[in-house]
């Protein structure tokens, strides 16, 4: 009693100001895991925005001007830019700043939930807010790290509208959506939510629509007018309104498929339920179904989740059913978390003791949330996009070896199962257990989506290790200073990783070229040809000439190397013109196997050392593999391994003008005979060659 006493006494700024600053320290620590980001082009863009408005006050991406993004967030990181030269001390400070911003979210949640219930109950739903999975995009250059607390501000301020349609309120809501809208496109789901949002309120009370629409008539003209000022100014300028979500007007454009998007809307809302555990969601079920008979504060707050969370689910499901369809995009639906937390809270501390049960709807409501979830297709969606998209899913893709049964439904019935029995089971004396299985849930999600092998922690070091390899991350900048260095992208089977993660660290990477596809995102690259003589060419055929280049290791050009890493990135002085001086055969297109021969050909050879660096396939083979290399100044043989990467070097002569290498391997197998047909592809399939890299003599 004492000590619940002292509780009390602390005031609830103190409390917050902790759950804030110990949230903010905890995952600013955790960050320092991530070398560097992995969900690309979002986080090159966002970092582009950041620097140029750091430098010169406009938002350019790879130096050219650019609508259509979210500004607010590069503008609140645009300091660490300007302070820091360095590019990893840059990035090591955004997510700092993202550590602090995303934890800050924790106060519109309390002030949300403040309404509603006692101090403790509301520090506890700020504390829940600050332990969802997705806090872990602190660790990435992500609009997610602003939104998530923008996103509750304006929820908050919907609530006190629709309680009370002060011009105050309304205008400061109008605002907050407007900064939102900036921040993130999908902002535009507010705009349903404000307009329902009354009516509902009206439905709880029992008032007359007209009584509705005459009390809220300010907020529908504000939201008439600026609706209209907007298309106005769109057609003036020769613009339709759809332009106004710039890189993302394409959303407008298409025609959405009405199953498309209902199975679409029901996958990521079934996602949202796996994602909180069950609980919450069931309990914000029974505060909806008995909304009437709840306080005005409660039924105000209703009033506005309810909307928020169906426009928010349908818009982000529309878009996932037309243009991402092989994933579900939590990553833009876990901001309706809190809501269902406060949900989960509210008919915790609900009248008559709390934890109200009416049997039959309890039983209904847990039953729809803990079903839900098995209506995902797991086979689906659990892959690559997972990491990124679906923290809800990582823990699924991390034991796929061990579900129960062989069952990822078994797997997903039984969890659900059980947490959807805790509302069933607990007695409401014991009722406060909920909140705090919900809080143990995200703990326990918190490992594999973390640290896991599917994690963020293990995804940042891959993708970072795919581009920059045994060199510092900014180590063109180190090597030449303040000199503008364009790069050259051969396509497949060249990992993206070697421009994007060199581009992130390095200040002095300029223009991308292409030379067969651009990189994925393509954000205004160049392509040039390489003609029968090697000599590369623009689209109207003039030689292309550099001073410094970085290329990727299926391009050699004529120059001397300046510096060098271990995943095939090589920093060049050219002799002239650009001139590919290298070709391999023997590799299938767009991919690095090979065959059972593989031929590398230089021109201009100035003797020195070929790098090979080679895998193997643990799907495919079981045993290590061998391979062989000639027309060196003597034969060499290497053994690849079943897991992992060896580099092979190969001493070339040196007064030969063209040297070649050829390689053979010992052994090739073909999928669909491994596989008894599983696997469809034929092809005998015998080394990864991932990278070659030509070090001339000194």
């Amino acid at each position: 009693m004492r000590s619940s006493a002292r509780f009390r006494a602390v005031p609830a700024w103190v409390w917050l100001v902790t759950i804030v600053a110990g949230s903010a320290v905890f995952r600013a620590l955790l960050a320092r895991g991530m070398p560097g980001p992995f969900i690309f082009v979002d986080e090159l863009i966002y970092s582009e925005l950041a620097k140029s408005f750091a430098s010169g006050g406009h938002f350019l991406v790879r130096d050219v001007p650019t609508s259509g993004y979210g500004i607010v967030y590069p503008a609140l990181i645009s300091p660490a830019y300007g302070l820091f030269d360095d590019l990893p001390l840059s990035y090591a400070a955004v997510k700092t700043i993202n550590s602090l911003v995303m934890s800050l979210a924790a106060v519109p949640a309390y002030l949300l939930a403040r309404r509603m219930m006692c101090k403790e109950l509301a520090l506890f739903a700020a504390l829940l807010t600050v332990a969802v999975p997705s806090m872990v995009y602190t660790g990435t250059v992500m609009t997610e790290n602003l939104f998530y607390g923008l996103f509750l501000l304006v929820s908050l301020a919907l609530v006190a509208v629709v309680e009370r349609p002060t011009l105050w309120r309304q205008a400061v809501l109008l605002v907050l959506i407007v900064i939102a809208f900036l921040t993130h496109a999908q902002s535009v789901a507010f705009l349903p939510a404000v307009v329902v949002a009354p009516f509902l309120l009206a439905f709880y009370e029992r008032r007359p629509l007209r009584s509705t629409l005459r009390r809220y008539a300010t907020l529908y003209l504000l939201v008439g007018a600026g609706a209209a000022l907007v298309v106005v100014a769109q057609v003036a300028r020769g613009d339709s309104v759809g332009s106004l979500l710039g890189a993302y007007s394409v959303v407008g454009d298409q025609s959405y498929g009405v199953r498309q998007v209902a199975d679409s809307t029901l996958w990521h809302a079934a996602d949202l339920s796996l994602y909180v555990g069950v609980v919450p969601l069931a309990a914000s079920i029974l505060v909806v179904a008995r909304a009437r008979q709840e306080s005005r504060a409660v039924q105000a707050f209703v009033a506005a989740a309810v909307p928020l969370a169906i426009s928010f689910t349908i818009v982000v499901a529309a878009f996932a059913s037309h243009f991402a369809s092989d994933r579900i995009h939590e990553r833009n639906l876990f901001q309706l978390t809190p809501l269902l937390l406060i949900g989960l809270l509210v008919w915790v501390n609900g009248q008559d003791g709390g934890a109200p049960r009416n049997w039959p709807l309890l039983a209904g409501a847990t039953a729809v949330a803990a079903l839900l979830p098995l209506t995902i297709p797991y086979g689906r969606f659990i892959g690559d996009p997972v990491h990124a998209d679906t923290l809800a899913l990582i823990p699924l893709w991390t034991i796929n070896q061990h579900f129960l049964a062989g069952s990822v439904l078994v797997t997903v019935a039984m969890v659900c199962g059980g947490l959807g029995a805790l509302l069933l089971l607990v007695p409401r004396r014991a009722r406060l257990v909920l909140p705090v299985a919900v809080l143990a849930w995200f703990a326990l999600l918190l490992k594999p989506v973390w640290s896991g092998p599917r994690g963020f922690e293990r995804s940042s070091a891959g993708a970072v290790f795919l581009g920059i390899r045994g060199v510092d991350r900014d180590w063109i900048d180190d090597a030449l200073p303040g000199v503008d260095v364009p790069v050259v992208w051969s396509g497949p089977p060249v990992d993206r990783f070697i421009v994007n993660q060199n581009e992130f660290f390095n200040r002095d990477l300029g223009q991308v070229y292409y030379s067969a596809v651009p990189t994925p995102g393509g954000l205004y690259e160049k392509q040039i040809h390489f003609d029968r003589g090697g000599y590369a060419r623009t689209d109207d055929g003039r030689l292309m000439r550099f001073r410094y280049l970085l290329t990727d290791g299926a391009i050699t050009p004529d120059g001397t190397p300046i510096a060098l890493d271990n995943a095939g990135a090589t920093l060049w002085r050219l002799r002239g013109p650009l001139l590919s001086t290298t070709s391999v055969k023997g590799l299938y297109p767009n991919d690095s196997w090979s065959g059972k021969h593989v031929v590398w050909t230089r021109r201009r050879c100035r003797g020195g050392t070929l790098r090979v660096t080679l895998s193997s396939g643990p799907e495919l083979y079981k045993r290590p593999n061998r391979v062989v290399a000639t027309g060196g100044t003597q034969p060499v043989t290497q053994i690849v391994p079943r897991l992992g990467l060896v580099t092979m070097g190969i001493p070339l002569p040196s007064g030969a003008a063209t040297c070649v290498v050829k390689f053979t391997v010992d052994k090739t197998l073909m999928p669909t005979e491994v596989t008894n047909g599983r696997n469809q592809d034929n092809r005998p399939l015998g080394a990864h060659f991932n990278i070659f890299q030509y070090v001339p003599s000194k």
